[in-house]
Parts: structure tokens; sequence; C-alpha cells
């Protein structure tokens, strides 16, 4: 007896394991930052800040570092308040675990992070929260 296709296609993913290494459960918030400013960034303050950023958002957000995903765009054409002075934009996506609380936590800490390695100013430096809903967070040739 055939299975309707999406039946089908559940079932292969599960003999062939596409879920079976990836707890869904564990999976609700998987963060990923996406940071753009316009001062140039060598490799190792690039790494640096990779790292730091990594290590702030999966602590403040509560995942394992495994999970976030940082994104660096270094040297990108910014204006912000009319000058192009040291800028940074950011975008956090997370599946759940924001809120107005971790947000501004995570503001307030990568605000000190891009301080502290670009000497950007809190005040030049924004950054939208997005609470995704699961399926339109994709993973490993699936949605969450």
């Amino acid at each position: 007896m055939l299975l309707p296709l999406s039946l089908n296609i559940h079932k292969e993913h599960k003999t062939i394991g596409l879920r079976d290494s990836f707890d869904l459960s564990e999976s609700k918030k998987m963060p990923t930052l996406n940071l753009f400013t316009n001062i140039p960034v060598d490799a190792v303050t690039s790494s640096d800040i990779l790292k730091d950023a990594t290590k702030a958002v999966a602590k403040i957000i509560g995942k394992p570092e495994s999970y976030v995903m940082i994104l660096l765009n270094s040297g990108v054409p910014i204006a912000f308040a009319g000058t192009e002075e040291p800028a940074a934009y950011g975008e956090l996506i997370s599946i759940g675990g924001l809120g107005a609380g971790v947000n501004g936590k995570l503001s307030q800490t990568l605000s000190e992070i891009l301080q502290l390695k670009l000497s950007i100013d809190s005040s030049r430096f924004y950054i939208k929260f997005y609470d995704s809903p699961r399926p339109f967070f994709g993973f490993n040739g699936s949605t969450f």
C-alpha cells in the first residue's frame, strides 16, 4: 500500500536519518547574527569578533555555541546620521528565545564587542531582532 507523498517523504527522512542526528526539541532557537560595518576588518580581528559574538549570543539566548551562526560583513558603505563615521547594523534571527530582556542584553553586549574591537560607539549601532517561525528557518535540507 502506498502512503500519501507527504508521509513517504517523512518516512524516507526517518529511514535515512536526516533528523536522527539532530534533536529538534533542542533546536528551537537556532540564532543567526548578521553584522554589517563600514570598518574594514582584518582576519585576526574578524576571528575575534566571530568568537566573542558566538559566545555572547549562545550564552544570552541559552543555546550551545554549535547552534549559533555569525556573519561579519566589513567594509560595507554605511551612512548613519548623515556621516560615514564608524557604524554598524545587525540582524539577529532566532526561533524563540527573544524578548525585551534578552534583546536588551544582546544589544548591550554586542555593542560592547563592537566598541572594544572596532571602536564603534554604541550610538552608531542598530540591531533588529526577528523571532522566526520554525517553518521559515531551514537547516540540513529541511525546515524546523
